[in-house]
């Protein structure tokens, strides 16, 4: 199973955080930290990094797994839309990917002229639980492009990978994404410079991991 050396992190989402993170945490033996509020967005995550398969064997690889949920701490207005569709799941699933390609300014004039839709850039922060300011940019699309099997782009810039701190690391076996319009999805990732994932065609769109944890294997 190929996994990407572009990926920087899986999005998990789940409609209601607390919840969504003890079920993860029972399931996979390993308790989620807490990364952090998008205030004014209404939503928190918390964070496992990612060892993929395949990798160089690095002590801290530069991945990880986002638990992405609506904040219970923030209260926000009616007509503030929570990012990358958390308000419209009913369920946990993995919802989309994020890549860190090289030349994020670069990918962005390939993947336009290759016909790719990124959506527009926008610079975003938060602060981790420690007070320190994580700066970023990224792509992002009012409706998710392949409903989430295209990644977004994403830039640290001088920011601190969120994988540097101390979290709990569980192995990426594999990463499968299923799409009814699969030469067209592995086009996108070609463009972008996430080629090399594994894509299959299917009825459905589907994205599936499957992580090695202290329980055992764990499809997500």
């Amino acid at each position: 199973m190929a996994i990407t050396t572009a990926l920087d992190h899986l999005v998990y989402v789940v409609p209601d955080l607390d919840a969504g993170v003890a079920r993860f945490a029972e399931a996979t033996g390993v308790q989620p930290v807490y990364g952090g509020a998008h205030v004014g967005l209404g939503t928190a995550n918390y964070l496992v990094g990612l060892h993929p398969a395949g990798w160089a064997d690095e002590p801290t690889p530069l991945t990880y797994l986002e638990i992405l949920g609506p904040d219970p701490e923030q209260e926000i207005g009616a007509d503030v839309v929570r990012p990358l569709e958390v308000d419209r799941v009913d369920a946990a699933r993995l919802q989309t990917w994020a890549i860190h390609p090289q030349g994020f300014d670069g990918v962005l004039e390939r993947a336009a002229a290759s016909g790719v839709d990124v959506g527009e850039v926008r610079a975003m922060s938060r602060r981790t639980p420690e007070g320190d300011l994580l700066e970023w940019r990224l792509t992002m699309r009012a409706q998710l492009p392949f409903a989430g099997l295209q990644p977004f782009l994403i830039d640290w810039g001088s920011s601190p990978h969120p994988a540097t701190r101390e979290l709990p690391v569980l192995g990426l076996e594999s990463l499968t994404l299923t799409h009814p319009d699969a030469d067209g999805l592995q086009a996108a990732l070609a463009a972008l410079g996430a080629d090399g994932t594994d894509v299959e065609q299917g009825a459905e769109r589907q994205m599936a991991a499957v992580l090695q944890t202290p329980r055992g294997t764990v499809e997500i």
